[in-house]
């Protein structure tokens, strides 16, 4: 059986990833093809997206406690092979409420996989460090689908996005089945002991991540809409050409900065760097500084999310809290689309930056909790990023 030192459970680990973490790079183009192609409004398009969301919060949150004591491969296969089922089931049906049922499976089946992906790298030597390979991972996966995807829905209508998300699971659960990796036991852990309850400060991180995840989705749910209203679709195209590309830097550098920066300084520039962010985007009349800022928000999330992942693994060796890691992104990233098109529907692109200043108000509030006194051992402890 692999092991998540060997490249064989790499591998599979980082295609598990790029498969459960589909929303995240394709969001502005399903919420755009929920609405062009189907013929949704802002708010149903961002509702299905949510119902996706949705069920992958609720998998993940029942099964990150559990990580430890169930078998992460045959779950993990047949997690992705349901999400398969369910997105080659929406190419089938019409009708929001049809449509509705079988994002919230796919998300569920999706949810449950990638909470087993992700404890399995908490569990790893270097959380941080492979984390990072799997942003890296899902940076080259991007390219195609925000590069290609666009061009494939206007020639062959919406279904054909549904059949990709169906292959890529489908991918993912052939891999996981032939090698997806086991994990080491956590240091001085038994058999049968129970589990230590998590530490505060891993709460209020994981609270922080999943407000940065709700700021990301909702203004990201919504960048194709606004740059075909101002400036056209084949500015557009080009941008999320582009996009791809450079969502390949962040990871790989959060690797570099490991031991350069600390969690904490990240974490805080995070939420502020979003906000300004969000001010160009909602406001800009010109189309480079509106491309420049959509093509930072992934990486400001992908960036400060990797730093915030090898910091929990260290507070939580157990790899339940990462295994969690679904549900600190999609939670926020479930409310995300819906706020946001409710948002839109009611006062325009304008309060999308209003809500994302007090949004990133809340997430600075709970990262700061690694800096107070009483939590500096723990603090001090997230330099290294790596398991003792």
């Amino acid at each position: 059986m692999s092991k998540t030192e060997s490249a064989a459970g790499r591998a599979v680990l980082m295609a598990a990833h790029c498969a459960g973490m589909i929303d995240l790079v394709t969001l502005p183009v399903w919420v755009g093809t929920l609405m062009s192609a189907y013929r949704f409004d802002p708010q149903q398009a961002g509702a299905l997206v949510t119902c996706f969301l949705a069920g992958a919060v609720v998998a993940s949150l029942f099964f990150a406690p559990r990580f430890h004591r169930v078998a992460a491969r045959p779950m993990a296969a047949l997690a992705y092979g349901v999400a398969a089922l369910a997105f080659f089931g929406v190419t089938l049906v019409d009708g929001f409420e049809l449509m509705a049922a079988l994002h919230a499976m796919a998300g569920l089946a999706a949810g449950c996989g990638l909470s087993f992906t992700h404890g399995s790298i908490g569990r790893s030597a270097n959380p941080h460090r492979l984390f990072a390979m799997a942003g890296l991972a899902l940076g080259v996966f991007a390219i195609p689908m925000l590069g290609g995807l666009p061009a494939l829905v206007s020639a062959a209508g919406g279904a054909a996005m549904f059949h990709v998300f169906a292959g890529v699971m489908a991918v993912a659960a052939l891999l996981a089945a032939l090698a997806f990796p086991s994990v080491r036991a956590p240091a001085g852990s038994r058999s049968g002991a129970p589990a230590t309850p998590l530490r505060p400060t891993a709460w209020r991180a994981m609270a922080g991540v999943a407000c940065l995840a709700l700021v990301q989705a909702m203004l990201f749910s919504f960048v194709e809409r606004i740059g075909n209203e101002r400036f056209g679709p084949g500015a557009v195209a080009s941008m999320l050409i582009v996009l791809g590309f450079v969502t390949l830097l962040p990871a790989p550098l959060a690797a570099l900065l490991q031991r350069r920066l600390a969690p904490q300084q990240v974490l805080l520039a995070g939420p502020a760097t979003q906000v300004l962010i969000a001010l160009v985007i909602t406001q800009s009349t010109g189309f480079l500084p509106f491309a420049a800022a959509v093509i930072l928000l992934p990486c400001v999330m992908i960036f400060s999310h990797t730093f915030a992942f090898g910091a929990i693994a260290r507070l939580d060796p157990s790899g339940r809290a990462v295994a969690a890691t679904p549900a600190m992104t999609m939670i926020g990233a479930a409310i995300g689309p819906i706020l946001g098109g409710t948002l839109v529907k009611a006062g325009g692109y304008t309060p999308l930056a209003i809500a994302a200043a007090l949004i990133a108000a809340v997430s600075i509030a709970c990262f700061l909790a690694l800096l107070r006194p009483q939590d500096s051992g723990a603090s001090l402890s997230l330099e290294n990023g790596t398991h003792p």
